[in-house]
């Protein structure tokens, strides 16, 4: 799910600063990175493995803008047997006010799952569509995402409903150190409707340094879910993880990782 933090609004993860390779001048811009874990506010989408990554964007001169980004994931694979691919779209509108102090950025984006199948016994689909609204002061920001869709990635409610109005709130920050190198931390907090179990804050810090062919990125992240996670049997932790054994209708059974526990991931991006 790409996060425009690691973007404007869009998507993770992990946020990658603005800098001199993130700023083309042509409206049309493409993107090809390559991470050591692929971390969606904070959890692994990729069960601790490294992931390629591409995406392309068109900003209109009237501040309207439309994207696609695409990742390598397992987490569906994992859960259902199918889906190895994240595919997202989105578009909005982002200006600036008061000499370009401040800004703001409203869009919709869709995290779709293609060859999916049904996400868990309850059929709960991973198709996600978020719309979102982020309102910025010279190095700082705040973001709301607002699930709009059926279900949140996949999560039932305690009840076996659907997670629809399930939010995200986060703060960012990023700061332009000079000759290439920046630093930026976030915090954030994911509430899943009707399933408090699910619920957590994630935080990361990193820097980032623009090499001329690209822009390579050091991020620490971490999460407060709390809970158990056996390797062979699951866990109580929500976000405790299997990657192989599958079986229809129950999921993973067996590979179980804490994908939301704190973790260091290295980053390349080219923006051109």
């Amino acid at each position: 799910m790409k996060i425009p933090l690691i973007t404007a609004a869009i998507i993770g993860m992990i946020a990658t600063p603005a800098f001199a390779d993130d700023a083309p001048a042509s409206p049309l811009s493409f993107n090809v990175g390559v991470v050591t874990d692929y971390l969606f506010r904070g959890v692994s989408q990729t069960h601790g493995d490294g992931a390629l990554q591409a995406g392309v964007d068109y900003a209109f001169s009237n501040g309207f803008y439309v994207g696609a980004w695409a990742s390598s994931i397992s987490w569906v694979k994992d859960y259902t047997g199918k889906g190895t691919t994240e595919v997202d779209i989105y578009g909005g509108y982002r200006n600036a006010f008061a000499g370009g102090d401040w800004n703001y950025d409203v869009g919709l984006i869709t995290y779709n799952y293609p060859g999916h199948g049904a996400a868990n016994a309850f059929g709960a689909n991973p198709n996600t569509t978020e719309v979102y609204g982020a309102l910025g002061y010279k190095e700082f920001s705040v973001k709301y995402s607002h699930a709009v869709s059926s279900h949140f990635i996949g999560w039932y409610s305690s009840t076996g409903g659907g997670t629809r109005g399930s939010g995200y709130l986060e703060g960012n920050w990023a700061h332009d150190l000079g000759d290439g190198w920046g630093v930026s931390a976030h915090i954030g907090h994911q509430r899943v409707r009707d399933l408090s179990i699910a619920d957590y804050t994630d935080w990361n810090v990193g820097v980032t340094k623009d090499v001329g062919f690209g822009v390579i990125g050091l991020t620490y992240s971490d999460t407060n879910t709390s809970g158990s996670c056996d390797s062979s049997a699951g866990g109580t932790n929500a976000y405790c993880w299997g990657n192989n054994g599958f079986m229809p209708g129950i999921g993973a059974t067996s590979g179980f990782r804490n994908v939301s526990k704190g973790t260091a991931l290295l980053t390349f991006k080219k923006t051109f």
